[in-house]
């Protein structure tokens, strides 16, 4: 994908050096949004999860918009099974280290909100302009 979309010469099997530098530059580029996503109070596995989806649509919109990828529901199970499973291996890692760096801010934005009126209610505004940051 990454030499389609920069215009390098493609070749049946890419190196290993671009296969690596475009998988681990969405890892990296993605895990900001996780990091976002922590500070603002979505942590958890619940997060993790939501995450793990975004990771994986965001893969599958590369590689199909250009060309280079099938829809999933296309594939062999067995790549498909190790797909997802290496896209949820990483999308909880970096939801752990995300939340554990987020916790030593304390609550994010959202927790807090979510504390004001605990519960499941329909009746909870939003929180004071002053107390969304809590700082």
């Amino acid at each position: 994908m990454l030499a389609r979309l920069t215009g390098l010469p493609e070749r049946e099997r890419q190196p290993p050096p671009v296969n690596w530098a475009m998988h681990f530059g969405q890892a990296a580029l993605l895990g900001v949004l996780r990091s976002v996503m922590a500070q603002a109070g979505l942590r958890g596995p619940a997060a993790s999860a939501q995450f793990t989806v975004v990771r994986v649509t965001n893969d599958q919109i590369l590689e199909n918009a250009t060309g280079v990828g099938a829809p999933p529901p296309t594939w062999p199970r067995a790549e498909l099974v190790v797909d997802l499973l290496h896209k949820t291996v990483y999308g909880f890692a970096t939801g752990v280290v995300a939340d554990a760096l987020a916790a030593r801010d304390g609550r994010g934005p959202g927790q807090r909100h979510a504390a004001a009126r605990p519960g499941r209610r329909t009746d909870a505004g939003p929180l004071p302009r002053g107390d969304a940051h809590g700082r």
